[in-house]
C-alpha cells in the first residue's frame, strides 16, 4: 500500500493480471469510476509479491485475488484494516511513542503522499500517482511540516536592501509615489 499510495480498495481488488513482476515492475490499480491507473513498485516490493504469488501458484490464475481472508475469500477493505492494527499492536511492542497512535488504511495513503512531498515530488506527479482528478484534491495530503519549512526557507535567498534610508526619506520612492 505504502509504495503505490493506492486506496485499500484498490488492494483489496488486486487480481493476479494486474502485477507485472518483471521490469519495468508495476501494477495496475483500478480507483474511484473503475479509472485504470499503472503505479511502478520497487523491485524489492516485486520480488516479495512474486515470492508470494509463487507459493499461491497464481501464474496459472490471471484471474485470482492476489490477498485472501483466512476462508480463501478476497480480504475486505475491513479485513485489511485489522491486519494494520494488528501490526500496529505488534509495533507498540518496541514503539513506545505509538501507543496512542491509531492507524487506518488510509494513514498509509497519507503517508506515502508527505514521504513523495518530502522526496522533492511536485504535486502534479504525487496526485496521478494517487489516482487524484486533481492536484487540489492532493494538496489536503500535503501538510508541510516545520522541517520542509525550514529546508524551504534555506533556499530563498534574503532580498538586498538598496537604500539604507527609511522609505518616507528615499527621494526616489517619494518621487514614484507622487508620480502617480
Amino acid at each position: 500500500m505504502f509504495n503505490t499510495g493506492a486506496r485499500v480498495q484498490e488492494i483489496a481488488d488486486l487480481r493476479f493480471r494486474d502485477l507485472q513482476l518483471d521490469k519495468p515492475f508495476q501494477v495496475r490499480l483500478f480507483g474511484k469510476g473503475r479509472k485504470e491507473r499503472y503505479c511502478p513498485i520497487w523491485p524489492q516490493t516485486a520480488s516479495v509479491l512474486r515470492t508470494f504469488c509463487q507459493m499461491r501458484s497464481l501464474e496459472s490464475q490471471p484471474e485470482a485475488h492476489i490477498f485472501l481472508n483466512h476462508r480463501g475469500a478476497p480480504l475486505s477493505r475491513f479485513g485489511i484494516r485489522h491486519i494494520l492494527g494488528k501490526c500496529l499492536q505488534h509495533a507498540r511492542d518496541d514503539a513506545p511513542n505509538l501507543r496512542k497512535k491509531r492507524l487506518h488504511p488510509h494513514s498509509v495513503r497519507h503517508s506515502t503522499a508527505v514521504a513523495l512531498l518530502k522526496s522533492g515530488v511536485d504535486l502534479s506527479t504525487i496526485s496521478h500517482l494517487l489516482g487524484h482528478a486533481s492536484p487540489t484534491t492532493t494538496s489536503r495530503y500535503a501538510k508541510v511540516d516545520l522541517e520542509m519549512k525550514r529546508k524551504a526557507i534555506a533556499r530563498v535567498k534574503p532580498v538586498a536592501r538598496r537604500s539604507r534610508l527609511p522609505w518616507s526619506k528615499d527621494s526616489t520612492i517619494l518621487d514614484w509615489l507622487e508620480s502617480l
